[in-house]
């Protein structure tokens, strides 16, 4: 790592409450901004320095370009990441091609989120997952038709996102954890919550909700295109995601007092 990158990591500290800004995002080790869409290492460091103990398993179900896995490695966690697009995986493994002193592994796998069967229930440690936003970004160069990137309608976006939760579900553990960052969108100027839909489907699947967590955009060069439209037609430039974090309950857990859980 050159001296920029070392001050970045020594200069890192985790966070304490529930809104998050990294206007300089981590670029220690491998990891690449230029993948569209992914997120920044400081929030997956946060989540598996919090959630974790060390060797203990992880599993992205999305992958991209590695994010996860490589501040697992990082960290001395175990890791698995999936993807359903090939391009993705063969991403992520070159960015896990680093010399690091370790006693963890890490695997890529090309797969399906909705499909986790190569999994025992009761599996994972911790589960990070950061889906696209509908067809904001199409991350497929050939057209994938199981890719969540390539629907456009709601409902079915989060008809597919139901069947993930339910298998993230099973292959945690119980009293683990599982977090998804997730962003909203506009049509026709209006606010789209993807994010509230996506949660609601996670509650649906079992999952208790234990932290809502606000994560700053920056440098969102998009976003910046529809500064002149925002002001003529009077609506504000989404700059915010949302990062969920839900529990999984411990069999038989009374959840009477947890009111925002939705029953199955």
């Amino acid at each position: 790592m050159n001296l920029k990158q070392n001050k970045l990591l020594l200069e890192f500290k985790q966070e304490i409450t529930t809104a998050w800004s990294f206007p300089e995002r981590g670029n220690w080790a491998t990891h690449n901004p230029k993948y569209r869409g992914n997120f920044a290492p400081q929030i997956a460091r946060n989540l598996i320095l919090n959630y974790t103990a060390e060797n203990d398993l992880i599993l992205d179900p999305m992958v991209g370009s590695g994010t996860t896995l490589i501040e697992a490695k990082l960290l001395n966690r175990n890791a698995i990441g999936i993807d359903i697009n090939p391009d993705a995986v063969d991403l992520s493994n070159k960015a896990l091609d680093f010399e690091y002193e370790t006693t963890s592994k890490q695997q890529v796998l090309k797969g399906d989120a909705r499909n986790l069967s190569a999994y025992n229930d009761n599996h994972f440690d911790l589960i990070i997952i950061h889906p696209p936003y509908l067809n904001i970004v199409k991350y497929s160069k050939e057209k994938i038709k199981e890719d969540l990137s390539t629907i456009s309608s709601l409902p079915k976006f989060c008809d597919e996102i139901e069947i993930i939760a339910k298998e993230l579900f099973r292959v945690l553990k119980p009293n683990h954890y599982c977090a998804i960052l997730i962003g909203d969108t506009r049509k026709a100027q209006h606010y789209v919550p993807i994010s509230f839909n996506v949660m609601e489907r996670f509650l649906r699947a079992g999952f208790a909700l234990k932290e809502e967590i606000i994560k700053a955009q920056h440098n969102c060069i998009y976003s910046k295109r529809w500064e002149i439209k925002a002001k003529e037609y009077k609506f504000y430039l989404i700059m915010h995601e949302h990062l969920f974090v839900f529990r999984k309950p411990k069999e038989d857990e009374n959840l009477s007092r947890i009111s925002w859980s939705i029953k199955k």
